[in-house]
């Protein structure tokens, strides 16, 4: 059973599943946070959902690169929770099936692509105090060894 972290689903509401990936990238002492604007400003660790017929680790590198500009090398699974929460952007009532990795950074190609995300460096106690949701904040600690 994968955990569930975050508001108990509505009884009367259908959620629809929504795999994603999304990975803690760590270099010394630093976490690389994507900030999105829209529809209300948050901090979140980089990645997305997984599309259709897509494989998880190849979302996870693309939806990091579209969200911060930045490659990662050698992403290591470090768990997973779901989530139940409602999508605005997509109209959509989602259980979201949360897969986080470990990765180092690779390369910045250059600017986010995707509209509205910022890339973000920031130390690595604040990345865990500002990031938007608890399922985020518990494996950000766990991957810095802060035992939350």
């Amino acid at each position: 059973m994968i955990q569930r972290i975050g508001e108990t689903p509505l009884s009367r509401q259908k959620y629809t599943l929504r795999p994603g990936a999304y990975v803690a990238i760590v270099s010394e002492g630093q976490v690389l946070l994507t900030h999105q604007q829209e529809p209300v400003p948050e901090f979140q660790l980089p990645g997305g959902g997984v599309d259709p017929g897509e494989q998880v680790l190849p979302a996870l590198h693309r939806e990091v690169l579209e969200e911060t500009g930045w490659t990662i090398t050698g992403p290591r699974r470090l768990g997973a929770f779901r989530r139940f929460t409602y999508m605005p952007e997509y109209d959509l009532w989602a259980e979201k099936l949360c897969t986080i990795y470990g990765a180092r950074p690779g390369l910045r190609r250059g600017p986010p692509t995707e509209a509205g995300h910022s890339a973000i460096w920031m130390p690595a106690a604040d990345a865990v105090r500002l990031l938007a949701n608890d399922g985020d904040r518990l494996f950000l600690a766990r991957a810095l060894g802060l035992g939350l």
